[in-house]
């Protein structure tokens, strides 16, 4: 079901993309200008239903900016989520101003602009949007006290023997990341699997469903601990995952 779902993500509107050289509403939803009707409306890229809808707006963060310390100070999230996280929102409103994916959701723009070279700032701007909103939502201030859900904790057994397995391999992938980019726990064919991404990519654009993710991007941690990605992966990975939104996710698939 989740292949199925997945495979017809590449849908996108009628009319030729071949031209790069047309305007961007053009280029994403074809050439509508045959249709006269004042109510007629694009068709978006299919998006897996287990995906949600985000709009376009910044969300409050789930907790508070000093929830996360000593692991992570007030100030990283602070900047991270204040600056950061809120200009690819900024960003991505100047961009879309004006053309009919003004409205749409984060997840039908990254369907719609994935391998799109004349929409690569507004693949850029939307997917890094969507994975910090994934990546706050992967955290928590008191992981310690949440464990995986049955369904959850039998499935990371199959596959890794252990929730401590699973988390040496979350930290070893993602500090491989070579540059920019994010470590992810994903569904893959019906079975959980570790990978990254890197700069923007976000799994579900691969067929790949995400559960839980953490950031390797240098603003993520570097005023906490300079260049040492893996101590602050550690501290993530062993201290905050939010298990109960991996379970809920996993539960979605």
């Amino acid at each position: 079901m989740l292949n199925s779902l997945i495979s017809r993500r590449r849908l996108i509107a009628t009319g030729s993309l071949a031209s790069l050289g047309v305007g961007l509403s053009r280029l994403a939803f074809g050439d509508t200008r045959q249709n006269s009707s004042a109510d007629a409306k694009p068709t978006l890229g299919v998006v897996p239903a287990y995906l949600g809808v985000s709009p376009q707006t910044l969300p409050p963060l789930p907790y508070a900016e000093n929830a996360l310390e000593p692991t992570i100070s007030a100030r990283t999230v602070g900047i991270h989520y204040g600056k950061h996280h809120r200009a690819y929102f900024d960003n991505l409103h100047k961009l879309l101003a004006g053309t009919p994916l003004e409205q749409a959701s984060l997840e039908q723009i990254i369907v719609q602009s994935h391998d799109q070279p004349a929409l690569a700032d507004v693949f850029n701007n939307a997917a890094q949007a969507w994975n910090h909103n994934f990546y706050w939502n992967s955290l928590t201030p008191a992981s310690a006290a949440i464990a995986p859900s049955a369904k959850l904790q039998a499935a990371i057994e199959r596959k890794f023997g252990s929730v401590e397995a699973l988390l040496k391999a979350l930290v070893a992938t993602s500090a491989s990341q070579f540059g920019s980019g994010w470590g992810w726990l994903v569904v893959d064919r019906g079975e959980l699997a570790v990978v990254k991404t890197g700069n923007a990519e976000t799994p579900f654009t691969r067929g790949l469903a995400p559960l839980l993710t953490v950031d390797v991007w240098e603003h993520a941690y570097y005023l906490d601990y300079q260049n040492r990605r893996p101590d602050y992966l550690v501290a993530t990975v062993s201290k905050h995952l939010n298990w109960a939104f991996a379970s809920a996710n996993f539960e979605r698939v």
